[in-house]
């Protein structure tokens, strides 16, 4: 064991060692313990019976479904898109050297941050009489919008201070710094944030049956309070959950692919300056 691994925990003997595993082991009994519990409860009260997971087999309610999955990620999509452009767009303002539009995006940011996004979904559905998706898109926009210019200018603001005055010191104009020398090094630390928020961008879509918006959430609710179909409610969300989970779950997997592909391009990039050697990379036009 390295002298960096040991220097944060004392290394635990062997009785410790013992008292650990059982630890863990009185975990998994205790947690396996509650899921069969769960499961007891749900076959007792009859949610496992074929009636109540009939509804699934029929043509119709899997177009439902489907059509209501396809809503969510319809919206998804739409406000993904409008809140990294706002973001962006807000985060620039935060860090402009002009007062008033830096005082002017703070105010925008701190106020659509602290208003429910519910709010701003009802407020734009009921008050301005916008049709359900466009309300929906437009409150998680500005709401995940301003959130997302906080990660983009903290994550702006982490690079250290030497990258940039290196970059002034050459001769290039703000806009060049920030495109070529500050995002592309902020973006690596901002990547877990903006994910995380785009997760919670995409379970907010569910917030669009309040308003009628016909969404994956919405299609389960009438399926679960139908009669006819003995209100499958357990069933409904034994089917939607795990979907809504391995959205979330794809979503994770594609942003930790995207940050691995950028780590190996900036190693490669890095590996073939070296290879390059210093009388190469000082060849160029400016080169004495």
């Amino acid at each position: 064991m390295t002298t960096t691994a040991t220097a944060l925990y004392d290394v635990p003997g062997p009785k410790a060692r013992v008292r650990h595993r059982g630890y863990g082991i009185a975990g998994v009994v205790a947690i396996l313990a509650l899921v069969v519990w769960i499961v007891y409860l749900l076959d007792d009260t009859g949610q496992f019976e074929g009636e109540k997971w009939r509804p699934f087999q029929y043509e119709g309610i899997q177009e439902l479904l489907l059509e209501g999955l396809g809503n969510t990620l319809k919206a998804f999509g739409l406000a993904a898109v409008l809140s990294l452009a706002l973001g962006g767009v807000l985060a620039s303002g935060r860090l402009s050297e002009f007062r008033p539009v830096r005082w002017l995006a703070t105010l925008f940011v701190e106020f659509f941050r602290a208003m429910p996004v519910l709010v701003m979904i009802f407020f734009v559905f009921v008050a301005l009489e916008v049709q359900p998706l466009p309300a929906l898109v437009t409150g998680l926009t500005l709401y995940n919008g301003s959130v997302l210019a906080e990660v983009f200018r903290t994550g702006i603001n982490a690079v250290d201070r030497g990258q940039r005055e290196a970059a002034y010191s050459l001769g290039l104009r703000k806009t060049q710094v920030m495109t070529y020398v500050l995002v592309p090094q902020g973006v690596r630390a901002m990547l877990p944030a903006i994910i995380s928020q785009l997760v919670v961008a995409l379970k907010d879509t569910s917030l669009g049956f309040l308003i009628t918006f016909e969404e994956f959430l919405q299609a389960g609710k009438l399926i679960a309070t139908d009669l006819d179909y003995g209100l499958p409610f357990i069933p409904v969300v034994l089917v939607i959950s795990p979907i809504y989970i391995g959205l979330c779950m794809l979503l994770s997997w594609v942003a930790n692919w995207v940050a691995k592909r950028e780590r190996r391009s900036v190693k490669t990039r890095a590996a073939k300056v070296a290879e390059a050697g210093p009388s190469t990379v000082l060849s160029g036009p400016g080169a004495t």
